[in-house]
This record gives structure tokens, C-alpha cells and sequence, in this order.
């Protein structure tokens, strides 16, 4: 049976990598994006913007009413803000919630009542290394990507006897335009003696001499396609690594060695 997909965020970066690599292993792949389509062969373009439920919802009844199923939702659109946790206006970390994360959980409700019908289905929800690992001057990216982390965790639970099963995917540095993409609020550099400034930079470099997306792509295709899945999956031998140890560690010794890393 020919499996449908849909990808958010399958316009660019990683969900583009993940789009191709579908469609490479045989997937009828529908991109949902707020932007153009990526043009490329065999893919269906949605214009969806995540953040809102009904649109969501309407995009992923299209798929099911068209293609007769969705065996895979694949929830990666997201964002990135920087700048120190006091100097961010409350009003930037809710817009990045109603991505990062709402986003997600609007695609999870829309997608269980079609999966449900069906008898099941894989939702994958990006979430990323910097849920375990509280990035310094990155706050707000790494709460969002913490409560994908675990509504998925829970979600999981509960959908299991209609054979849905989520799973979510941490990604580390990965070499894509996020990095350019990310709004990056200076305010208040001065009181931290520059460090923001530094800290970004930091970020910016491990991103740029991160990752090829195309290997993101392919572990987040394996992931969706495997027969039984566990909660979560780290990309990438280094950051399986990273977050083992993150895991492991001591609460107090874990953050000042990120602090070291990441806090300027």
C-alpha cells in the first residue's frame, strides 16, 4: 500500500530534506507550508500556516479526502528567537509557542480522529536537542521544544490502543537556513556584559558547521516508516551522546557545562 505523508515546514531545511527522502522511499509526500511550494517533482504543496487549528485541520481533511488516508504526519514547522530571557517581550515567546509548539498540537488533533478512522498511523514531532540541553540566551526555543517533548511523551500514551503511535525526533546543529531565520533580540547586551552577542555567535557557528539536513532527513524518514517506534529519537552519534549524558549527569554539573558552552 502506497503510504501518504504530510510534512510541515516541507518547504525548506530539514522538513524539505525529509519531504525528498520520503518521496525517495516510495511516499505520496504533501508539504505544508505558509510559503510557496519547494517545486519539487512529486510533491503536492498545502499553503498552511500551523499555528492556525482550523487551517490545519481543513489541510489534512484535503489529504485524507483526496488520497482515501494519512499514515504519516510529520509536525517540524518551527522557529527560532535569541536574546536573554528578562529582555524578551512576553508577547515574541507566546508567538513562538503558538508555532513551536500549539502548532504541533494542532497538527496531533487534527490528524487522530482521520488516523483513528483509518485503524492507525506515525505522528512525528520534531522537537531538538535543546529540550534536555536549556540553552543560555535561547530560553524560550528550548521551553518550546521541552513541552513538545513531553506532550508527546503523554499524547503517546493515549493514542496507543487506536494503533497511533508519536514519536519525537531531537535534532542537534543542523546546517539550514533556521539559523539565518532566527530573530535575534540584542537588548540588554550591555547589562550582560556582551554575552548574548557572544553566545548567538557560538550557536550560529555549531549550526553553519552543523548537520547536512539530507542526513536529518533520511533518520527522520527511517523514523517514520519503522514498524514500532520509541518515544524518542536523538539525530546523530554526537548528540545521542550529548543527551545521554544531559540524562546522566548531575542537574548542577549538566548546566554549568552548558553554561561553559553557551553562556558567553
Amino acid at each position: 500500500m502506497n503510504c501518504v505523508a504530510a510534512v510541515t515546514g516541507g518547504s525548506s531545511g530539514i522538513g524539505l530534506a525529509t519531504v525528498r527522502e520520503l518521496v525517495r522511499r516510495g511516499c505520496t509526500v504533501y508539504e505544508l507550508s505558509r510559503h510557496d511550494g519547494s517545486g519539487e517533482q512529486g510533491v503536492r504543496h498545502l499553503r498552511c500556516d500551523v499555528s492556525d487549528g482550523d487551517a490545519f485541520r481543513q489541510a489534512l481533511e484535503q489529504i485524507f479526502a483526496q488520497e482515501g488516508r494519512l499514515d504519516i504526519l510529520v509536525n517540524n514547522a518551527g522557529f527560532g528567537i535569541s536574546g536573554a530571557a528578562e529582555f524578551t517581550p512576553n508577547e515574541d515567546a507566546k508567538r513562538l509557542l503558538d508555532v513551536n509548539l500549539f502548532g504541533t498540537v494542532n497538527g496531533c488533533k487534527a490528524a487522530i480522529p482521520l488516523m483513528r478512522r483509518q485503524g492507525g498511523g506515525r505522528i512525528v514531532n520534531l522537537s531538538s536537542v535543546a529540550a534536555p540541553c536549556a540553552i543560555p540566551f535561547q530560553s524560550w526555543y528550548s521551553v518550546s521544544k521541552s513541552a513538545v517533548s513531553t506532550y508527546s511523551a503523554a499524547l503517546g500514551n493515549e493514542v496507543r490502543p487506536f494503533g497511533i503511535s508519536v514519536t519525537c525526533v531531537l535534532p542537534g546543529d543542523i546546517r539550514t537556513g533556521f539559523t539565518a531565520a532566527r530573530e535575534k533580540n540584542p537588548a540588554g547586551d550591555e547589562v550582560y556584559g556582551g554575552r548574548i552577542a557572544k553566545s548567538v555567535a557560538v550557536m550560529e557557528h555549531d549550526e553553519q558547521t552543523g548537520m547536512d539536513p539530507a542526513a536529518a532527513g533520511r533518520r527522520i524518514a527511517d523514523v517514520a516508516l519503522k514498524r514500532r517506534v520509541k518515544p524518542e529519537y536523538s539525530i546523530g552519534f554526537k548528540y545521542q551522546f550529548f543527551v545521554i549524558l544531559a540524562r546522566i549527569l548531575p542537574c548542577g554539573l549538566k548546566n554549568r557545562i552548558i553554561g561553559m558552552m553557551y553562556g558567553g
